[in-house]
């Protein structure tokens, strides 16, 4: 078994959260080393956006 078959990955088009690579790279976000860190892909994303956004304007 791999290291990428034993991270988490959270997919977009479904909202399923797996462990190992189940589905397609272009949905695919991860790895994440927890189940609960790959369920939270899309709040942290949002996070690094906003934090981003706000470096960028400063």
């Amino acid at each position: 078994m791999t290291d990428s078959d034993q991270k988490w990955y959270f997919d977009t088009s479904t909202g399923d959260v797996t462990q190992g690579k189940k589905h397609g790279w272009d949905t695919r976000m991860g790895p994440y080393d927890t189940e609960d860190a790959a369920r939270r892909a899309l709040a942290t994303a949002r996070a690094r956006s906003e934090a981003a956004d706000e470096w960028d304007e400063d």
